[in-house]
């Protein structure tokens, strides 16, 4: 997420009164649990698939509250870096917690990863070769860095060892993901010329670096909290406006090629509360299911109490030539 002034996304519920702590609900908007009953923290996250389970990895959020403010003079909420946090499930519904997957440096001030600094929108792929690789919004507080990271482990769960962060082409990359195609080539995605552009870079066959393949597309549209899907031969694209914590009306958009052009299809969300708003959430991933299902995933952040920033989950499918997403009030998997 990148940093704008505060205004809050409609805040999450409590845990509804008797529900069992070993298959807990997922209502949409609200606050998770884990298996054990604790508040899952993989915000602003990403999947993976491997040997049978999924992998959930995002933002732990639980660290201490304090204000940042950033180089345009705005004031925003953050929190110090917990870490990147990693979830496993066999069923995308019951997740339980293996720990930090790449973990803070408290003694590195000034470093990419010390507590002070921002560590966003963690997303992982798997190389053949048996390396898990991570790539990771870093900033600092001023958010004027601007950089992404790369960490592996040869083990999902980590731990994972950072190898350092690098602007792609020499350009500021803020809000990103990464999409892994099916022909094996891995791309990083990310918001660049402040926010004005999105720029698609290839990465490198081992996933770990940046090639000079790259353009620009959705040049001045103002995107973030970018994620792409790859059904029927076709790309399908889904981000945000760029309000930070204040919810806006989603964005899609379809390609031949992910290098474009890209065709706009507007606000995929349909039915429910403020459809018109995403629903007071903003995208984070996509990820291929079976057949032509996509599963969508999205946060609703709640800035004044981050750690407790709700998740909605939907499936959908390409109807023609759009990409809709129906409101429903609980992931069921």
């Amino acid at each position: 997420m990148t940093a704008h002034l505060v205004a809050p996304r409609t805040p999450d519920s409590p845990l509804p009164t008797g529900m069992s702590r070993s298959t807990p609900a997922h209502l949409n908007g609200e606050l998770w649990r884990d298996i054990h009953g604790r508040p899952i923290q993989a915000h602003g996250g990403g999947l993976l698939r491997f040997d049978e389970h999924w992998y959930w990895y995002g933002e732990d959020k639980s660290g201490r509250s304090s204000l940042a403010v950033t180089g345009s003079g705005q004031t925003v909420e953050r929190v110090d870096l917990v870490g990147v946090a990693v979830y496993r499930s066999a069923d995308l519904k019951s997740w339980e917690r293996l720990g930090i997957a790449l973990s803070p440096r408290h003694d590195d001030l000034g470093g990419d990863l010390h507590v002070s600094q921002f560590m966003e929108r963690p997303k992982v792929v798997y190389h053949p070769s048996g390396t898990f690789v991570m790539w990771v919004h870093i900033d600092r507080p001023d958010y004027q860095l601007a950089a992404t990271g790369v960490a592996i482990a040869d083990r999902p769960e980590g731990p994972f060892t950072y190898l350092g962060s690098v602007r792609p082409g020499g350009l500021d990359s803020r809000d990103q993901t990464v999409f892994l195609d099916e022909d094996g080539a891995a791309y990083h995605v990310c918001s660049t010329d402040r926010n004005a552009t999105t720029l698609v870079t290839r990465l490198t066959n081992d996933y770990r670096g940046l090639t000079g393949e790259s353009a620009k597309v959705f040049v001045d549209r103002h995107m973030e909290a970018q994620a792409i899907a790859r059904v029927n031969g076709r790309y399908w694209f889904l981000a945000s406006g760029c309000t930070g914590w204040h919810p806006n009306e989603a964005r899609s958009a379809v390609a031949e090629s992910i290098w474009g052009p890209w065709h706009e299809l507007g606000n995929p969300c349909r039915a429910g509360s403020r459809a018109e708003l995403t629903w007071g959430m903003q995208s984070a991933f996509m990820q291929r299911l079976d057949g032509d299902r996509v599963l969508v995933m999205f946060d609703r952040w709640r800035p004044r109490d981050l750690k407790r920033s709700g998740y909605g989950w939907f499936t959908a499918s390409p109807r023609g030539e759009r990409f809709e997403i129906d409101w429903r009030p609980e992931w069921t998997a």
